[in-house]
């Protein structure tokens, strides 16, 4: 399949459906590699949607809602979401056809986290206190799921459910005697729905189409997803704040609306705000304007980094769920450094 070019390899998997034979199962992020993608940007998502509407296809479950290491099946369009769904037992098809059914179509479900696809370590209600603190100790965990199964949960042990019991002479060994009541999510619900519920008690179990717990999200995943989704418009914004200042001070309002898009030249430019960030880019790429600024450092270069930026901007402002590669972080990061450094710079030898 990997020589053949994405068209080709969709148009030979429903040959395969259609002939009544297996297609592959592959991962997001291998299907994404089909189309040379390594995340799911606005424009890769509508492009291979619209390959998999000419071949007639669908995946199941949705590649764009899924965690991206999460396996995908191919289906024909029009038939049953559970029809190229693995085999098992009765029930839990009866349970993953009913998740299909009532799924949401949030924008960000909680899925998509690694958190929510990592079954959690737990313990038996009837297992030794020291066992459960052994294990929270051990893994650094602040609390454990108490199990039976898969998909049965009792309770929940952590620090303060143990603290609290002891305080008030709880003496008893078994798991069983120090729980609290659990917390937990459907994988298809909105991560947003989750916020409350880990705030309130610092995790959520997450339950799965075949009603399995796959996960458990805490207070610490959560924080660190949102650093990752939000450092890159906080840089950003730095850069353009920065980028507007140099303009500003230097560039008459006459000038800037010369930098204006020869496109759009009837738009009212009354201060720098009012120019894209691509005019910013081509504003500057003029020698005598750039010449105004007074930085000592090469056009062309500087240029090409920031029209570097202003494309991470694109994707970035389109809100990539998978975030952006850590390379274009890098960028965004060593470029934020270097316009604070170079103002600094001007304001101590102006």
């Amino acid at each position: 399949m990997s020589t053949l070019r994405p068209r080709e390899q969709l148009t030979t998997i429903a040959g395969d459906l259609s002939a009544g034979r297996e297609p592959p199962i592959v991962t997001v992020r291998d299907f994404l590699s089909w189309f040379g993608a390594q995340r799911r940007g606005w424009s890769i998502v509508a492009s291979i949607k619209d390959e998999l509407q000419r071949a007639g296809l669908l995946t199941d479950p949705d590649f764009e809602g899924e965690y991206i290491d999460s396996l995908i099946h191919f289906k024909l369009r029009g038939t049953s979401a559970t029809a190229s769904a693995p085999q098992g037992s009765a029930a839990e098809v009866g349970e993953a056809q009913k998740f299909a059914e009532q799924s949401a179509e949030p924008a960000y479900r909680i899925s998509k986290l690694a958190a929510a696809n990592s079954p959690p370590v737990n313990v038996a209600p009837t297992s030794d206190l020291q066992v459960a603190i052994t294990l929270m100790m051990a893994n650094d965990y602040s609390q454990l799921p108490v199990m039976t199964g898969e998909r049965d949960v009792k309770g929940m042990i952590s620090w303060k459910s143990i603290g609290s019991r002891l305080a008030l002479g709880v003496s008893g060994g078994r798991v069983a005697e120090f729980m609290d009541t659990y917390q937990e999510i459907r994988s298809d619900e909105s991560i947003f729905r989750a916020i409350q519920t880990i705030v309130e008690h610092d995790y959520v179990l997450v339950r799965g189409p075949t009603n399995k717990i796959v996960g458990i999200v805490t207070a610490s995943d959560l924080s660190v997803q949102f650093q990752n989704l939000s450092e890159p418009f906080l840089l950003i914004g730095e850069i353009e704040n920065q980028i507007r200042q140099l303009i500003r001070e230097k560039i008459s309002v006459t000038e800037m609306a010369q930098m204006r898009d020869v496109a759009d030249s009837t738009r009212q430019i009354s201060d720098v705000s009012d120019l894209t960030f691509g005019e910013y880019v081509r504003g500057l790429e003029h020698p005598e304007r750039w010449s105004k600024l007074g930085l000592r450092v090469d056009r062309s270069t500087f240029c090409k980094y920031l029209d570097d930026v202003r494309k991470i901007r694109n994707d970035v402002m389109h809100f990539d769920p998978d975030g952006i590669p850590s390379e274009d972080l890098k960028r965004l990061r060593d470029f934020a450094t270097f316009i604070h450094r170079l103002q600094s710079l001007s304001v101590r030898t102006a």
